[in-house]
């Protein structure tokens, strides 16, 4: 009985045993051959009352690393380990720590003219419809959506939608930032493409810089021109990073931007562009023009080409400013007389709108003589403060409907049911949450019932019950019907519309026991051979079994006897006077007869009668 704890077994209306392969519930009274009284506990038959002693897990080996997510541009492996070594039981704790790591691999640059990760995740949905029709889809990464949620713009409409909750691991966070998301969340990346790392780049744009190989070049331009028209504000030298021109104030002027031959890049030839990203001399230009702040154009840089800042001028320059670092050359180490200090960074925006969240005050190291930020090794380690911590937004969020997953369809067709859970709950804190009556969420409630798999079921093979067994005795087959039945029962198909590989048996053994061997049947007996005294009778003998088929298997020494000695009563026939009981003339056998004992015969004793007389 020690399987009951792994496995129940329950006998139906029909006596048949039959199992859901699930094992009995915990405290299951049980039985094995050394534990007469026993229950269940956690799959084994132990000692009534007894808890074995717990053991904590322990994990095992991590697994080699896996295939890497991306071949160029910085991807991620991974590696697993399971909490197996040993599993916890009896109530031990589960192993504490990470199940999965990461590391960067293929960290590389792609070839030039590659296709954004990104976008490539998006175009692999063309080929799949979308309400029935076919788009070509674009990344779209404005506001309001998850930055590592693959959220694609149909290409000529005016939507998009969220085709995948999670992009590939290894792809880009922003478009302007080495995080990368792994698991839907985005990770950090330092500048030198690994996961995790704290490298940083100074305000050079060099990967663990000390920013000594480039200068700060500001300014503000506020020249007109009395009949409007363009005019060049700054040059930007080639080599530039961290650029940001914009406008002091709201105006009907345009920021231009052109290169050294005269050709216009932005809004050239009295023609206004609209406001997107602008690939130019080896970097990315954000143009923007908000409708309540003034223009601005930026770009992370470094340039590839010398280019010029120009303004189109319709109303008088209110001023624009203008911002970037130049590279330049510089004999020795770098700036070996400029200091280094720890400073805390402002703080960062609330993690949580409501119910509590926390704002950060990173620490980073900065050169003395500008501010800008450097990597951490260039500053003391130990002198490093500690980062700041504050809570914010602590107020209850609103309440809101929280609608769990939809439940396995309760069939595969012909109509089923699923169901999931809605409750409306409103957050209180950052790991708390309370439900409230349905009439404090203010929107419609969602469904939490629905039919599903509504397409009929295919036909299927329905069987009849077994015959009995035949024959009666010894090896013999069972037989029943199978039908090819339409789902509902109400229809019967030909044999051929149901799956011929999973038709179910229709003929199996049996056996009801040992037949009964073979006997000797006897039959009557036959007339005695003479009608007056001895005489000889026949019967006859068959060997046969149980089923009455002759057989030659019956015990030769048990076969009974065929042939048995027999006597007839004489009749005594009455003599009148008038006739003179004597032997026949001319008949020289009747000696003959007397010795041979055919005086029974009623011809011999009548032809010798005198002979025969008292035989």
């Amino acid at each position: 009985m020690k399987e009951v704890c792994r496995e129940l077994w329950c006998l139906s209306k029909s006596n048949r045993c039959v199992t859901n392969s699930i094992p009995a519930a915990e405290g299951t009274l049980c039985q094995t051959g050394s534990i007469e009284k026993g229950w269940c506990y956690q799959g084994e038959c132990v000692a009534f009352g007894t808890w074995p002693q717990s053991v904590d897990g322990g994990w095992g080996p991590w697994s080699l690393w896996g295939e890497c997510s991306r071949t160029c541009g910085g991807g991620v492996s991974s590696s697993m380990r399971h909490c197996d070594s040993p599993a916890p039981s009896g109530g031990g704790k589960y192993c504490l720590g990470e199940r999965k790591r990461y590391r960067s691999c293929n960290t590389d640059a792609c070839p030039a003219g590659s296709r954004d990760f990104r976008e490539k995740q998006c175009a692999d949905f063309d080929s799949m419809p979308f309400r029935g029709k076919y788009y070509n889809w674009k990344p779209y990464t404005g506001g309001g959506v998850k930055p590592c949620a693959l959220n694609c713009l149909a290409e000529g409409y005016n939507f998009y939608t969220e085709r995948s909750p999670a992009v590939v691991d290894g792809t880009r966070c922003q478009a302007d930032s080495l995080d990368i998301c792994i698991n839907g969340e985005c990770k950090h990346v330092g500048c030198d493409n690994i996961l995790g790392s704290d490298a940083k780049e100074d305000r050079c744009r060099v990967c663990g810089g000390d920013g000594s190989t480039c200068e700060a070049t500001e300014g503000l331009f506020n020249d007109s021109l009395p009949r409007g028209g363009y005019m060049e504000v700054v040059q930007i030298p080639k080599g530039s990073v961290h650029i940001e021109i914009k406008e002091v104030a709201m105006s009907k002027n345009y920021i231009a931007l052109k290169s050294e031959g005269d050709d216009y890049y932005i809004n050239g030839a009295w023609t206004i562009d609209w406001p997107r990203k602008f690939d130019i001399a080896g970097t990315a230009f954000h143009y923007r023009r908000p409708s309540d702040e003034p223009e601005s154009l930026e770009a992370l840089g470094a340039t590839t080409e010398n280019l010029f800042v120009m303004v189109l001028l319709q109303e008088q320059n209110l001023g624009i400013r203008y911002k970037f670092n130049v590279p330049i050359q510089r004999t020795g180490s770098g700036d070996n007389e400029v200091g280094f200090s720890w400073h805390h960074l402002p703080w960062s925006e609330c993690s949580a709108t409501c119910a509590g969240g926390s704002q950060k005050q990173e620490v980073v190291c900065k050169r003395l003589d500008d501010n800008s930020v450097v990597q951490n090794s260039y500053c003391d380690p130990d002198g490093k403060p500690p980062e700041n911590q504050r809570d914010c937004n602590t107020e209850p969020c609103p309440p809101e409907w929280f609608i769990g997953d939809w439940s396995e369809c309760g069939k595969t067709c012909d109509g089923g049911i699923r169901t999931r859970t809605v409750l409306c709950i409103r957050k209180i804190g950052p790991a708390e949450e309370e439900t409230l009556e349905d009439t404090h969420c203010l929107t419609h409630r969602p469904i939490e019932r629905e039919s599903c798999n509504n397409q009929s079921c295919p036909p299927k093979w329905v069987t009849l019950d077994w015959s009995e067994c035949t024959p009666k005795c010894g090896p013999g087959f069972k037989h029943r019907i199978a039908l090819c039945k339409s789902s509902d029962l109400t229809k019967t198909f030909p044999p051929a519309h149901c799956p011929s590989h999973n038709k179910p048996p229709v003929r199996i053994r049996c056996s009801l026991g040992r037949c009964p061997p073979p006997r000797w049947i006897p039959g009557e007996w036959g007339q005695c051979s003479a009608q007056c005294g001895l005489g000889q009778q026949m019967r006859t003998v068959q060997c046969l079994s149980y089923t009455g088929q002759p057989s030659n298997e019956c015990a030769e020494s048990l076969r009974p006897t065929t042939m048995q000695q027999c006597e007839s009563k004489c009749d005594a026939t009455p003599i009148s006077n008038g006739d003179e009981c004597k032997d026949v003339n001319k008949v020289a056998y009747c000696p003959l007869v007397l010795k041979f004992k055919f005086c029974s015969r009623a011809y011999f004793r009548q032809m010798c009668c005198k002979t025969c007389q008292g035989h």
